[in-house]
């Protein structure tokens, strides 16, 4: 049995997340002890036990110690299987995080996944970043995968659910392309249970600031709604690149708009083909597959999700520079 030690450097609930990915994909046994060890509130929060559970159901996996404060668990995983199934966090814990668990797994035979938690929250990506930034990565390797947003949920109140389709993919190396070369770009402003113009503020701040950097307008899709949580955010990207902000009381809609647009400028400005967000949640795909991209910086969660790499038996490449370079 392998024994992680979740305490080691990021020390987060990404290595929980990762590390149940890559026990189903592996067939390995794992013991993961102090979990987030360090944090304010250590142990397992519900969206862990929910991305835990996420993959659990992908390979019919003997789980111990999977439940909210546990700073202990066992994951016994058995052969991957297409699965159809539903977590739910309870909370407004991240909906795209538990994604980052459950979908190197589903790629293999396929499934689907309705989740139910935040679908924009605080220190995550929101889920308009997954569909328009990371996904598009996924595909052109060959995974077949879509994402159908049911509702969305913000903090505190959460209630958010999506639900995810994956077929058994081939995929092939992992390569970005340079930004020239993945052209998409688009801003997505959100609302929920607010005014229509508080959306068209959002993306009004978001146009002019991408406008003065770009020198085109950028297309602008709303999604307006009426939910039980209430809340806005604004996403905007170029090719493997982006930037999001999280409306908030008090704080202008426009400000909202322009917080966004000046994050994916920032990465605009910067070497690289894929913002830094995005390569450590490509690092495992990198692994399987082979392939490269590059970054301006290779951040602590990279460097965590390398080592839990190397526990596995995964090598990767790294080459310090302007960029920096990550290969497989």
């Amino acid at each position: 049995m392998l024994v992680i030690d979740g305490a080691e450097l990021e020390g987060g609930g990404q290595i929980v997340r990762s590390a149940a990915a890559l026990s189903a994909i592996t067939g390995k046994d794992i013991k993961i002890i102090n979990i987030r060890k360090k944090r304010q509130n250590p142990g397992l929060s519900p969206q862990h036990c929910a991305a835990v559970m996420a993959v659990r159901d992908l390979c019919s996996a003997r789980v111990e110690g999977c439940m909210p404060r546990s700073m202990e668990l066992t994951f016994r995983p058995g052969r991957i299987k297409a699965c159809h199934s539903t977590v739910d966090c309870g909370t407004a814990g991240s909906i795209p995080l538990i994604l980052q668990a459950w979908l190197p797994a589903a790629l293999v035979e396929g499934g689907s996944l309705t989740v139910r938690g935040g679908t924009e929250v605080p220190m995550s990506p929101t889920i308009d970043y997954l569909i328009h930034v990371f996904l598009p990565v996924l595909k052109r390797s060959g995974a077949a995968v879509n994402v159908e947003i049911l509702h969305r949920g913000y903090y505190p109140q959460g209630n958010g659910e999506i639900r995810v389709f994956a077929e058994p993919s081939s995929i092939t190396a992992i390569e970005s392309g340079s930004i020239s070369d993945t052209c998409d770009a688009g801003i997505v402003s959100c609302s929920s249970n607010l005014p229509d113009h508080v959306a068209f503020r959002q993306a009004s701040g978001a146009s002019e600031v991408l406008k003065r950097y770009e020198g085109y307008e950028f297309p602008v899709f709303f999604d307006r709604r009426t939910e039980v949580s209430t809340g806005t955010s604004v996403t905007a990207w170029r090719g493997c690149k982006g930037g999001s902000a999280l409306g908030r009381r008090g704080y202008p809609a426009e400000k909202v708009g322009e917080d966004a647009a000046k994050v994916l400028v920032k990465e605009l400005e910067r070497a690289g083909n894929v913002d830094p967000f995005l390569a450590d949640q490509l690092l495992i795909y990198l692994a399987q597959y082979g392939g490269q991209f590059s970054t301006h910086i290779f951040t602590l969660h990279a460097m965590t999700v390398r080592w839990l790499l190397d526990e596995f038996g995964f090598r990767t490449i790294i080459k310090e520079g302007d960029p920096v370079r990550i290969s497989a």
